[in-house]
């Protein structure tokens, strides 16, 4: 896979090791976000850039260890870590660099549906994000259709517990009324009216620099799967449960 930058045999090596290897969320990181949020210039980040970059490179190591713990339960085909550098271009924000790293990882496409976001930001704004950010009209639209037809298996995934202490419940754009073509007293209209579907988990800065981080985002990772399935098996079905794939 794309994202796995060590043989599989080191990471075999890693795991059975005596040594007990951690990948963490350097300590270094919120220090330098907090410096450059009072020194976003090119200036002062070219003269620190060599302390960026040794930061970036155990960061991006932690991205892609927690990406290989996630293919022990998910098909995950790239991860992506976001450059520091901000597109001004259309901004009225012209501060040239951003003051968090922030990585996707994304599954098997186009029968596994739904992504992973990991966000790193000092002063407790760490967060992951899970969910469908912006589907496109045609999933949309599937995605109501199905829950105006019956939304119980939506609704026990929801109230699971472990699910809803992990990730609590919707967040994201949504409707004042019912879209066109459906119902605005509908019992489900709450879930229909839905723009996005999206979960949030934060965290303190302290939570981020623990031993067991990568593990504890891991775990929720794999809190989300029944949505997920739920969702991959809508999305690659019609309305008489028939296969589009």
């Amino acid at each position: 896979m794309a994202f796995v930058k060590f043989s599989q045999s080191f990471w075999l090596f890693l795991r059975n090791s005596s040594l007990n290897f951690k990948f963490m969320i350097p300590k270094e990181t919120f220090p330098f976000f907090k410096k450059l949020t009072k020194n976003n210039n090119r200036d002062w980040f070219n003269a620190h850039k060599p302390e960026f970059k040794a930061i970036e490179a155990k960061v991006k190591l932690a991205y892609n260890t927690l990406g290989e713990m996630m293919t022990a339960h998910d098909q995950i085909e790239k991860i992506k870590i976001f450059r520091i550098y901000r597109d001004v271009r259309f901004s009225k924000n012209k501060l040239p660099y951003k003051t968090h790293f922030g990585g996707s990882f994304t599954r098997k496409k186009p029968e596994l549906r739904g992504g992973y976001y990991l966000h790193i930001q000092p002063n407790n704004e760490s967060f992951i994000a899970t969910g469908f950010w912006e589907p496109n009209k045609e999933d949309l639209f599937r995605i109501r259709k199905e829950f105006e037809m019956d939304d119980s298996e939506m609704r026990d995934i929801l109230n699971d517990k472990k699910f809803s202490a992990t990730w609590g419940g919707f967040v994201g754009d949504e409707l004042k009324t019912a879209p066109k073509g459906f119902n605005k007293e509908h019992p489900a209209i709450d879930l229909i009216r839905r723009k996005q579907f999206i979960f949030i988990k934060s965290y303190t800065d302290k939570d981020v620099l623990e031993d067991g981080f990568l593990e504890n985002v891991n775990e929720a990772f794999i809190t989300i799967r029944p949505f997920f399935d739920y969702m991959s098996d809508v999305l690659t079905t019609n309305l008489n449960g028939e296969s589009l794939l």
